[in-house]
């Protein structure tokens, strides 16, 4: 698939509709993409011909659902350069991913007066399920500092680690700032003292190429909403000898090998993580969703978002008022700012009406906006499909939005 960016907008069919009279800008990716034609297809394919459920069906419907499903499972294997499908597990999203983690790996391997390590610009998702732990192991959670322009204290990291380190768990690009964090350093750090390490791929891998194997990363969660595909799916990555060391996480079916009243079997991996009639049809949808990204091409992808945030840092930069919010070099296409004496709600509420959909608030990282003094921002995140003059709408909005302020 050529660069055609009007064909590449053509296969979405939300974006082409108006909000308040104006047409749709859509420039809140960071909380979820749209979703193009091949993904609705297939979902719609799989109730209207395939309905079935899968691996336990001895007939036609049950055997092509099973396929599609796994063909899925091996299409996210070659996605982020696992080993095996095998260790590639279907959740309900990045949190259910991290807390999968945290209940079976964390309640196994992780015991009083141990430490779990995280940064200052975790999402809640990857706060909340370490503190439980940690309250309920009597271990201790640590946090990495930040500077005031949004990047790790890679020094103050290093002093974090000890011989109590299990676990480092750290998001790879920032849902609020962009911040791409140095995760390959950070892995081989823990690996030394040795802690194992997950890392947060929610934003990372819909921007940035990744590959499992190369960054040694024992797990990588991530969520298929944020990848063009549907919402309700997530994806935990786990190294197969780490993965078969932990205990399941749900109880019921197809998780065991054999159930008695005195004694139940567990499945080999990865079934032994996926308990009950999985999320079938978005699973086989997400599929389409890897198949349009390859297609593209990630560096095609990251290549054409940078030069979009690039532009809108510029377009916005010179507007009296604003502020901007994360200003790390390396970052992914997330552009996080404030307007001066400016509520980010208000502001968010105001470019809505000029049809421009940003996110506004904490964005689920309230230790985060405690570090930099703001209450929240107005967030602005772009996909493949955006364009320069959807920019051009944002840009114009802030700037009436800010003179009506200065006034």
């Amino acid at each position: 698939m050529s660069f055609d960016i009007e064909h590449i907008r053509s296969q979405f069919p939300v974006l082409h509709q108006e909000v308040y009279g104006k047409p749709l800008v859509y420039l809140d990716n960071a909380a979820t993409t749209q979703k193009p034609q091949v993904v609705l297809d297939a979902i719609a394919n799989y109730y209207t011909k395939d309905n079935s459920n899968i691996h336990r069906g001895a007939h036609a419907l049950a055997d092509r659902a099973t396929q599609y499903f796994e063909d899925t499972r091996k299409a996210v294997q070659q996605f982020i350069g696992a080993r095996e499908a095998e260790e590639i597990i279907f959740t309900k999203g990045t949190t259910e991913s991290v807390n999968l983690v945290a209940s079976t790996f964390g309640r196994k391997f992780i015991g009083k007066d141990d430490e779990v390590i995280i940064s200052t610009m975790e999402h809640h998702s990857n706060i909340v399920p370490w503190q439980m732990l940690c309250e309920e192991k009597g271990a201790h959670l640590k946090v990495i500092p930040i500077t005031d322009s949004g990047e790790i204290i890679y020094e103050e990291f290093e002093k974090l680690l000890s011989p109590r380190t299990k676990l480092v768990s750290l998001v790879h690009a920032s849902n609020s700032l962009g911040t791409i964090n140095p995760v390959k350093q950070i892995i081989q750090a823990a690996h030394s003292v040795g802690a194992k390490v997950l890392l947060d791929g929610a934003q990372s891998t819909s921007h940035l190429e990744i590959d499992v194997q190369e960054l040694d990363c024992d797990f990588l969660a991530f969520s298929a909403h944020k990848l063009y595909g549907p919402t309700g799916l997530g994806i935990l990555y786990g190294k197969r000898e780490v993965l078969e060391e932990m205990p399941p996480f749900q109880g019921g079916g197809e998780m065991i090998k054999e159930v008695t009243f005195e004694k139940t079997t567990y499945n080999e991996i990865p079934f032994k993580f996926e308990a009950g009639t999985p999320n079938i049809a978005d699973v086989i949808g997400f599929k389409a969703a890897l198949d349009f990204i390859q297609q593209l091409g990630k560096p095609t992808i990251k290549k054409y978002e940078d030069e979009l945030l690039h532009y809108a840092k510029t377009s916005l930069g010179s507007i009296k008022g604003f502020i901007p919010v994360g200003t790390a070099p390396e970052k992914v296409s997330v552009l996080s700012f404030n307007i001066d004496q400016m509520h980010p709600f208000d502001v968010g509420m105001m470019l809505d009406s000029k049809g421009v959909a940003v996110r506004t608030g904490h964005h689920c990282t309230q230790p985060l906006m405690k570090r930099l003094g703001l209450e929240g921002t107005v967030r602005a995140s772009f996909a493949v499909y955006n364009t320069k003059s959807e920019v051009d709408i944002l840009a114009e909005g802030v700037e009436k939005i800010a003179r009506i302020k200065n006034k």
